[in-house]
């Protein structure tokens, strides 16, 4: 039987040797975003249900195959195992697995299979998000809500996505290349107890068909709440935080300001360092380690401090021991949220940065006469490494 990651005195193993998870986030493929895209931050059914209502039902199947078969290719697994990363987070929507309620899609367990092989291929591990579920989690558009977070309203929904889960789970019970699964993205809810019985279900399921992998367990509040948490009765669980503190800095909403201020929202060195002690003291209490899902910054060159925030964002991890995956690895360069560790820079029709219709809404004016040229322009190929980001994540990653 094959070695599994799992947890062992609160860390990591393979076997009996600790492994520290550093990777990255292929956010936009399985799951779109609008930014990501360069658009406007709608819900991605919205999108769909647009280009539908333009094109058709042909097109928009026409397109999401051009765009899954393309956005991330066999090259981008290999590329991710030379820069030198160890795992991959999968951030994918429910809709790719659950054909119909309690009814799953063959053809969008395949691409998860693929993804799957592909890291083996390349000595990758790979962690399962479930990014957006039935009614979404949270309300904002990378859960692909339209506006409430109507997952906690129905006992219905839970129940389909703790048989998604168990599916799942089922499926990739064997397969080593799989780190564990992160069984809900960055849930937002008053009530934590709902939450809480949430989880306790999930693992549940997932333990009847699958004893062998961790289960990522993110808080409340877009992950950065983990007290809110109960002790699970499982010795293979990690928890998971997020972290794009501050935000009016790492998005850049309010624009240049700097890192480090020592002013309240804006962090220095030792406000991050606050922070990760807070997360630090749970993990202890739970005995599990620490995975950050999500961290990462709009880089602006390293003029207003970029390079710094994350130089002494991983540093704090390393000395933590914290594992991580960056977010993300590609997106079309946009002046506000997280960047890509590779941009898109031009600026073709389809993208259209001066427009009133930019990025992805832009895709249905465009489509029928010049698909080959936007399904390209998707391509690693045609986007730059952004060095500002790769020196600093090259530098953890030389960092053993």
């Amino acid at each position: 039987m094959q070695k599994m990651l799992n947890v062992q005195r609160g860390k990591v193993c393979l076997g009996q040797q600790p492994v520290i998870l550093k990777g990255v986030n292929f956010g936009g493929w399985l799951m779109m975003e609008g930014y990501i895209m360069h658009a406007r931050n709608i819900a991605v059914q919205v999108f769909k249900k647009g280009f539908q209502k333009h094109l058709g039902e042909g097109a928009l199947e026409d397109f999401e195959r051009s765009f899954n078969s393309t956005f991330i290719q066999d090259s981008d697994f290999k590329n991710v195992a030379a820069m030198g990363f160890n795992c991959i987070r999968l951030p994918f929507h429910y809709r790719l697995i659950e054909k119909a309620p309690h009814q799953f899609d063959q053809n969008g367990l395949k691409l998860l299979d693929k993804a799957v092989n592909l890291a083996k291929q390349n000595g990758l591990w790979v962690i399962l998000d479930l990014h957006a579920v039935v009614g979404a989690q949270n309300h904002d558009w990378h859960s692909d809500s339209l506006g409430p977070a109507g997952f906690w309203k129905k006992k219905s929904y839970e129940d389909r996505m703790v048989e998604l889960w168990g599916f799942l789970a089922d499926h990739f019970k064997n397969e080593p290349a799989v780190a564990g699964y992160d069984v809900l993205n960055e849930a937002v809810l008053a009530d934590t107890k709902l939450l809480n019985h949430f989880y306790h279900r999930v693992i549940k399921r997932i333990r009847a068909v699958d004893l062998r992998h961790m289960i990522f367990i993110e808080g409340s509040r877009w992950a950065q709440d983990l007290e809110c948490l109960d002790q699970f009765d499982d010795d293979n669980i990690v928890l998971s935080i997020h972290f794009y503190e501050a935000a009016d800095f790492v998005f850049n909403l309010v624009p240049q300001q700097k890192y480090p201020q020592n002013r309240p929202g804006i962090y220095s060195r030792s406000r991050i360092k606050e922070v990760m002690d807070k997360h630090l003291k749970v993990a202890k209490r739970h005995k599990t380690p620490v995975y950050v899902g999500e961290f990462g910054v709009n880089s602006r060159g390293g003029l207003y401090g970029e390079d710094r925030w994350l130089r002494d964002v991983l540093a704090i991890f390393k000395s933590y021991g914290f594992h991580w995956t960056y977010w993300t690895y590609k997106a079309i360069k946009n002046a506000q949220h997280p960047d890509g560790l590779y941009s898109y820079y031009e600026n073709p029709p389809w993208v259209n940065r001066g427009g009133v219709l930019t990025g992805w809404e832009n895709y249905h004016l465009h489509w029928s006469l010049l698909k080959d040229k936007i399904v390209a322009s998707w391509k690693t190929e045609h986007f730059r490494r952004n060095e500002c980001v790769w020196n600093e994540l090259k530098r953890a990653l030389a960092k053993r």
